[in-house]
């Protein structure tokens, strides 16, 4: 299985013009959340409108599933919690998104949504405590926030990491975490668009300007995965004892073309 990662796409519709370009390319595309933007000129309900068209448009292209970031919330519930209540139309056109699990070659994708108080946040409790009884020979969730504390939550001054998230990968163990949010990760010093906590790995790919957004592709079978940005190309493995590392990508593996 080929996967393709994004993240922060921010209402770049340059960005989502190459996803339709390339989408077909891989089993499935993930867009792990801020497909909005709040500081856009484009109200939030035409934004969402033209996501939307773009989304039902990838997913009959490829395997999608996207969980929602922070730029991505636009309505509140009954106790004043911020949730996407825009995603309720993914779901009707058949696009697997927050609350949502999907299954593809025995790898079992679950999606968590972004968390505005207690309400949201202990759903996704429930959640996983659910997911973690499927059958599954590997586990990836896709979960905007990066874990606390970690190189893929740092954008060169401090860290905008999830506490929470810490405590669930180690609790439950997933064999990957797909997310984003801070964009700068992997271009500051001590930032990483890779990280590793005990034998979970976590993925930013960050974001950039241009006609590409930042993206990484891997398959969860495999002990590589690459990252694709306009400064250069970077390569992760793991070896026998699962220890990452990382190195500049000199040419394609294999298994890429």
């Amino acid at each position: 299985m080929k996967c393709l990662l994004v993240s922060d796409l921010h209402y770049n519709l340059h960005h989502y013009d190459w996803l339709t370009d390339v989408a077909s390319d891989f089993d499935v595309l993930v867009i792990a959340g801020d497909l909005l933007d709040v500081s856009s000129p484009v109200s939030p309900q035409a934004q969402i409108s033209v996501v939307l068209s773009y989304l039902n448009e990838l997913k009959d292209l490829t395997n999608l599933v996207v969980s929602s970031g922070n730029h991505d919330l636009n309505s509140r519930n009954e106790n004043g919690e911020k949730y996407t209540k825009w995603f309720s139309e993914c779901r009707k056109q058949g696009i697997v998104s927050d609350g949502d699990y999907y299954i593809n070659e025995d790898v079992l994708f679950t999606v968590y949504p972004w968390w505005d108080g207690p309400d949201v946040k202990n759903e996704i409790i429930k959640q996983l405590e659910i997911d973690s009884q499927r059958e599954k020979n590997k586990w990836i969730w896709v979960y905007h926030p990066p874990p606390a504390d970690s190189p893929t939550s740092w954008n060169g001054r401090k860290h905008y990491g999830d506490e929470d998230l810490l405590e669930w990968i180690e609790k439950y163990g997933p064999d990957l975490v797909f997310g984003g949010h801070v964009h700068q990760a992997p271009f500051s010093e001590d930032g990483s668009w890779v990280d590793q906590v005990g034998k979970t790995l976590f993925f930013n790919p960050g974001k950039q300007i241009g006609q590409f957004p930042t993206h990484i592709i891997l398959d969860p079978e495999r002990l590589e995965a690459v990252w694709f940005s306009i400064y250069g190309n970077e390569i992760v493995s793991m070896d026998n004892k699962l220890k990452i590392n990382i190195a500049e990508l000199e040419e394609l593996p294999d298994w890429l073309n």
